[in-house]
């Protein structure tokens, strides 16, 4: 902790950017945004390439830039030769020296004396620099996924040549994203927008000839010149940057604390981007924002077709679209909401898993008929009131239905779990490895002896709540005593995917909407009327 101001907004009051200027750095033109109107300035050094623009078609780095201007004034900019900055040669492009230069540039140029600075990937370098060098203009230092030295860390050469030759041939394509974020690469929506963001963030000359100036950083010998207080962020399986170079860095800045957080996924953007917020919000303020009336708990169902019969392109189509069809009917009839839609991949939600279930039989036993074959997915989680399901409980259901068999419906263990006394059965069939989970998933496939009859028959409400167990018990009373999870998790030595696992629970045995309620519920119990 740095300070102790506190959050001047909501995240959900910020609008995208409508202006775009530039700061003058010698003879180049920087292009920056800057956002929020928080009690101190936070400068976003980006990673390998960027664009100021498309950051804001993406919904995960739009979740991350309003959680951050929530409690600062966020300044953004591309580094010299990428996105909306001036381009330079190719042949010739700055050393991290000059770069610095430009930080300092568009800091002046919106007035900012001082500022916390965050340093993404190889934007982290960069800061680093920048630290050491104006300690009088840097606050703080948060770095996210960085590294001292770049073949040590993140590439030896010969992996470096791999990289440098599908820029090349391929940039522009996407072809790129399994270096970074891998988990994305079957997510239509992702993978499109990284095609653009290359495109549009450097041309492929431009492109390599970055990669081999990254492939030239080594901070390590300004390391201790770091005085700012600092904190190290860094995927524990990051699929680009080794965790070794955080630890690295923890070692040698003085005043420098490390917090591991699960996930392969590399950039900042992707995986559990509210986690990553947090930690800075925490680390720079004192205090960490409360953002889970924006989040709500439902059952998301992922239904994905593909033909096994190779049928033709025309017969394909027509019965791809007949399903599409069938789909929106019986997620609605099945009291769901078609939450979004690809080609072959179609996500719906639901209030509880007995109905997720149901439909999925139902859309089982549809698709068999049109003639095409379906695996499916299901899965319990918080995810944003509005907008499509993006967040982690959306891709571990996708990846749930992609280890699906023909005609199979999987299902985590949490699903089984709530499902009681629904009539429904399950099958163990092991565990999956999730990258952004601390340990693998268990999962079942769903069925029972009527072969998970589609019809949907209303539900009987129990009268009374289902009993907690010990340990839920426990938590629905500290949530009544206000702590997050992570106070939680401390309080109860447990992990803090495991006590975000037993509000689920609570919250469904109990029919609640919201941790109010669960809080609401336990003061009653404990009241003076209560046992």
């Amino acid at each position: 902790m740095v300070g102790d101001q506190k959050s001047s907004g909501r995240a959900d009051t910020l609008v995208r950017p409508i202006e775009t200027r530039y700061a003058l750095s010698g003879e180049v033109r920087i292009a920056y945004q800057v956002v929020g109107q928080g009690s101190f300035d936070l400068v976003f050094v980006p990673g390998f390439i960027s664009n100021l623009d498309l950051h804001w078609e993406d919904e995960g780095y739009t979740r991350l830039l309003r959680r951050l201007s929530a409690f600062s004034r966020l300044i953004l900019f591309d580094k010299r030769g990428t996105g909306l900055s001036d381009r330079v040669d190719v042949h010739h492009l700055p050393s991290l020296e000059t770069r610095m230069d430009d930080v300092r540039a568009v800091m002046d140029a919106v007035g900012s004396g001082r500022s916390a600075i965050l340093g993404a990937s190889e934007g982290a370098p960069l800061a680093m620099l920048f630290a050491a060098t104006y300690p009088e203009r840097t606050r703080a230092l948060a770095l996210y996924g960085g590294y001292a030295h770049f073949h040590k860390w993140v590439m030896p050469p010969e992996r470096l040549e791999a990289f440098i030759a599908t820029a090349e041939t391929a940039w522009g394509t996407g072809a790129t994203l399994p270096n970074f974020a891998p988990g994305r690469v079957d997510d239509t929506r992702f993978s499109t927008w990284w095609a653009r963001f290359e495109r549009l963030s450097a041309s492929p000359t431009a492109a390599a000839t970055l990669a081999r100036m990254n492939a030239g950083i080594d901070v390590r010998g300004i390391l201790a010149a770091i005085g700012a207080p600092t904190l190290l962020i860094h995927r524990r399986n990051d699929v680009r940057v080794d965790l070794d170079a955080s630890r690295f860095l923890a070692r040698k800045i003085p005043n420098a604390r490390l917090v591991e957080i699960p996930g392969r996924d590399h950039p900042i953007w992707t995986g559990d981007v509210d986690r990553v917020a947090d930690l800075i919000e925490e680390f720079l303020t004192g205090e960490r924002a409360v953002v889970e009336a924006e989040r709500v708990l439902a059952a998301l169902l992922v239904t994905r077709i593909y033909d096994t019969a190779r049928l033709g392109d025309r017969m394909w189509s027509e019965r791809s679209q007949h399903f599409h069809e069938t789909w929106r009917t019986l997620v609605t009839r099945h009291g769901g909401r078609c939450a979004d839609m690809h080609s072959e991949m179609m996500i719906s939600r639901f209030d509880g898993p007995g109905r997720a279930l149901r439909c999925a039989a139902a859309l089982r036993d549809a698709a068999q008929q049109i003639g095409v074959a379906s695996a499916q997915g299901a899965h319990v989680g918080e995810i944003e009131s509005r907008g499509p399901p993006a967040g982690l409980t959306g891709r571990v259901t996708m990846q749930l239905a992609a280890h699906a068999g023909r005609g199979e419906i999987l299902a985590s263990r949490l699903v089984a779990d709530l499902a009681v006394g629904s009539g429904l059965h399950f099958v163990d069939r092991g565990r999956v490895g999730i990258d952004e989970l601390d340990e693998p998933l268990a999962f079942v496939l769903a069925m029972s002896e009527q072969h998970l009859e589609p019809a949907c028959r209303p539900k009987t409400k129990a009268a009374e709540p289902a009993c907690l167990t010990a340990r839920e018990s426990e938590v629905v009373n500290l949530i009544a005593d206000g702590k997050s999870n992570a106070a939680i998790a401390a309080e109860l030595r447990l992990s803090e995917h495991t006590v975000k696992r037993h509000v689920a629970n609570i919250l469904l045995k109990l029919d609640l909407p919201s941790r109010a309620a669960a809080a609401a519920f336990s003061a009653r119990q404990t009241g003076p009327d209560g046992p």
